[in-house]
């Protein structure tokens, strides 16, 4: 009787929990070893991470550490898995069988340039193919891909969300609802704020507003921050293409503290907290705890790009914290 209470008391809980991740960029000259990093996630409770490009040491320091990662396959290899299947199931066997167990999703690119965006929908396929290829790994390993809120247009009221570049997401959208796959999405409300200061207040953006800001007019669903309206406008895309039921996961969601407009250590806390509280509720639309991977684990001070993308960090690269009542097992 108490292990089917104690089981029931575990069912629940997974139930209610959200599943805070962190990724883990390496686009530095200062960062602490792949096994030191390991270490860390573990000593604060962090279960799941998200790595860009296959590193062996950080692989080999994951494999056995209760982490889950979600792996990346780097944008200048799609086109090579589009093309070429023998290559994808040898990236699979060098990069992912031998770690099967700690890899919980492979994301064929990341916000892919326009160049590359022709080759998603064949990636994806052969990626599948490849992971079916050793012992069935797809029905472990969940294929996807990484886009940006910039494939979502008329995000505003977000029941109004649709994606703009439909010969992309289509073959993706199509993939993923046949698979049972996530749609990988990062998203910046810090982004949105300095971009529409005019109109988007810092306490909306922040998860500090008291109440709610926005109410779609067209379902009467109500929004107290930005973040929710931004998942939402892209719950609405999916089920625009027939895809109601795909899950989206927030591949990256953060706030510098440093770099730019808006950028302070206060803000990027306030942020942080928020987040890592209200992924439990989930959205308006899709209400229940979610997942959702912090921007990011250390500073990147090789990362090119706006001067913001070297001040994303949420630990001093000691380990340290720069953040205080940070919850990952919200």
């Amino acid at each position: 009787m108490a292990t089917i209470l104690l089981v029931m008391l575990l069912f629940t809980l997974s139930q209610t929990e959200a599943q805070i991740g962190v990724t883990y960029g390496q686009s530095g000259n200062n960062l602490p070893s792949p096994q030191q990093v390991v270490n860390i996630y573990q000593s604060n409770g962090i279960r799941f991470m998200r790595i860009y490009y296959p590193d062996p040491a950080t692989l080999q320091a994951v494999h056995g550490s209760g982490i889950q990662l979600l792996l990346d396959v780097p944008n200048d290899q799609v086109q090579n898995f589009a093309q070429n299947p023998s290559l994808a199931v040898q990236w699979v066997q060098q990069n992912v069988a031998p770690y099967a167990s700690s890899i919980s999703y492979l994301a064929v690119g990341n916000e892919v340039p326009q160049e590359v965006k022709q080759f998603v929908g064949p990636a994806l396929n052969n990626a599948l193919n490849a992971l079916n290829s050793f012992n069935g790994l797809a029905d472990q390993i969940k294929v996807t891909t990484a886009i940006g809120m910039s494939e979502i247009i008329n995000s505003y009221p977000p029941s109004a969300g649709e994606f703009g570049d439909l010969p992309f997401m289509d073959p993706i959208v199509n993939f993923l609802k046949q698979n049972g796959s996530p749609l990988m999405l990062n998203v910046y409300p810090y982004i949105t704020y300095v971009q529409n200061k005019g109109t988007v207040s810092q306490d909306y953006a922040s998860f500090t507003s008291p109440g709610p800001v926005v109410t779609d007019p067209n379902n009467g669903l109500q929004y107290q921050n930005v973040y929710d309206a931004l998942v939402d406008s892209v719950h609405s895309a999916l089920a625009k293409r027939n895809a109601p039921n795909t899950q989206v996961i927030t591949s990256e969601t953060g706030w510098p503290y440093a770099g730019g407009d808006s950028a302070s250590p206060g803000q990027a806390g306030t942020y942080y907290r928020g987040i890592t509280h209200h992924a439990k509720f989930g959205t308006p639309l899709k209400p229940g705890p979610s997942k959702v991977y912090l921007f990011s684990m250390f500073d990147e001070n090789q990362k090119p790009g706006d001067a913001t993308e070297q001040h994303y960090g949420i630990f001093n690269t000691n380990g340290q914290p720069k953040y205080d009542g940070l919850n990952f097992n919200s």
